[in-house]
């Protein structure tokens, strides 16, 4: 993978200065309404609200809490009932109808694609932001899965922090995850100890074979510690509960889970393991049956705006991709940043790769085993 592994809070300075991002990209509609399918936390009320008062469109939401969640309810409804979307873009090849197509349209040229930080528009040719040679998703945010602990209650030095942490006898019972990641982060502490080797988990992409044989592996050393599991979570709300109501002291979560929980309580720390920060890029586009395409064009230009894109860091924690939006973000989000996103961590992220045909299906057989435990 090519992107940048810089600090990219300070990388986006020379894209904003050019005249094809500050160019003004006019809604082409004032009126009617859009309607948005996105992950829970991120339109947030202060979003919609200041959208609706820029443009006079209405924002119909609705939300959900996991990829498989979207790809589904897409597919049952043919591809319409909305009008932009924001999957992981690694998971654009499971948007696809019985012919082929994608449902997703190429993304018009009215979009200010010029807007997000040149790394990212290049690399999202190959993490599936193309088909069939014509860009479908734009990148619009990124983040990681690492390591939340309570350090009042496990204390773990930054440098010492590892997935394997997750089994560690202090966490009997007290360690949350979501079955689909832990397989991978768990997986990765496993191929560095040389217990389960899967060329850092690359393995699992490459044939159905080696799938089977690299979760299989891991699936029976955790199956061999299930008394270490203490909650499961599928999206924002039940990560940040397994902590605060079900006595969770550690997890492998998204970012924003322990950020946000850090800035309530200092005793909560979120950091990268050792074994290499998992890192995902999430996505917006419009569906080829969408019913409003102007309003969608208008939102999408929204929310490609700097300050917007400042705005959704700060409601969430994510880092977005616009170039510029890190000079909107706070102090808070800065310091966040600085203290989980090093230079030693920003050089060995873990990045999603694009599904494979067999992937999620045989992945979901051993999350089963796992649920079921």
């Amino acid at each position: 993978m090519t992107i940048s592994r810089r600090n990219l809070l300070k990388v986006t300075a020379a894209a904003v200065a050019t005249p094809a991002v500050l160019r003004a990209h006019d809604a082409l509609a004032t009126s009617g309404s859009v309607k948005i399918s996105a992950w829970t936390d991120y339109i947030q009320p202060n979003i919609i609200e200041k959208f609706e008062g820029e443009t006079g469109i209405k924002v119909e939401l609705s939300t959900y809490g996991s990829n498989d969640e979207s790809e589904s309810t897409v597919r049952a409804a043919g591809g319409k009932g909305f009008d932009v979307v924001f999957p992981s873009i690694t998971n654009a090849p499971n948007y696809l109808d019985e012919s082929g197509d994608n449902y997703f349209a190429p993304i018009p040229a009215e979009v200010n694609a010029d807007a997000i930080i040149p790394s990212f528009l290049r690399d999202s040719a190959v993490l599936g932001g193309l088909h069939r040679g014509k860009q479908i998703l734009l990148p619009f945010n990124w983040g990681t899965e690492g390591i939340t602990v309570n350090r009042s209650a496990f204390d773990i030095a930054d440098e010492s922090i590892s997935y394997g942490d997750l089994w560690a006898p202090e966490a009997k019972g007290k360690a949350a995850f979501r079955q689909k990641s832990v397989i991978m982060g768990t997986g990765l502490y496993l191929d560095a100890i040389g217990e389960v080797k899967s060329n850092r988990m690359l393995d699992v992409y490459k044939t159905e074979e080696d799938a089977r044989r690299v979760w299989g592996g891991i699936t029976k050393w955790i199956m061999e510690r299930k008394d270490n599991f203490g909650a499961f979570w599928n999206n924002a709300t039940e990560a940040t509960a397994a902590f605060k109501e079900a006595g969770c002291i550690i997890g492998q979560t998204w970012d924003t889970t322990g950020l946000l929980l850090n800035r309530e309580d200092s005793s909560y720390a979120f950091r990268a393991p050792k074994e290499g920060i998992i890192t995902w890029l999430d996505s917006f586009g419009i569906l080829r049956g969408a019913e409003n395409r102007d309003q969608a064009i208008a939102f999408m230009n929204f929310m490609l705006k700097p300050e917007v894109g400042g705005m959704f860091a700060n409601n969430t924690g994510y880092n977005s991709a616009v170039a510029g939006a890190a000079d909107y973000a706070t102090e808070e989000f800065k310091r966040q940043f600085n203290e989980v996103y090093t230079p030693d961590v920003l050089s060995n992220m873990w990045w999603w790769q694009a599904d494979t045909p067999f992937f999620a299906p045989v992945r979901n057989e051993f999350v089963e085993i796992i649920t079921n435990a």
